[in-house]
């Protein structure tokens, strides 16, 4: 029986889910792999508390999840199909974990912080 997400260890079930799913296709992986070059063990505690934040006003993430974006597509493009499949796969793997409210809100402000990207990129462009 799925729970809704409650803690900072859902969280970090949920961003491994998504990461395993993102990583996998690679279509997108290579913006993480090859372009971000990110360090995945170092990464997932960071989204952790970008999400903690987000979810329930903790007050752990207190940087830029802007501009990160925003260099990143100065190197390497971001085009609505990342956007499209980011958001896919993070609904995908919510859906598969989790159910409830948060589980129902932490979609929503995904779907929100992406279309927010993409037009901030896009002004790049």
């Amino acid at each position: 029986m799925k729970k809704d997400i409650a803690n900072r260890e859902d969280l970090l079930i949920l961003m491994k889910s998504f990461y395993e799913k993102l990583l996998a296709d690679s279509t997108i992986s290579y913006l993480f792999t090859g372009i971000a070059k990110i360090n995945l063990e170092h990464h997932l505690p960071v989204l952790v508390d970008f999400w903690d934040s987000i979810l329930f006003q903790s007050d752990t993430y207190r940087k830029n999840a802007l501009q990160p974006h925003l260099d990143l597509h100065q190197k390497s493009p971001l085009t609505p199909h990342h956007f499209e499949t980011w958001l896919r796969y993070f609904k995908e793997s919510v859906d598969e974990k989790f159910t409830g409210d948060n589980a129902f809100i932490i979609k929503e402000r995904a779907t929100s912080i992406a279309t927010v990207m993409q037009i901030k990129t896009h002004q790049l462009s």
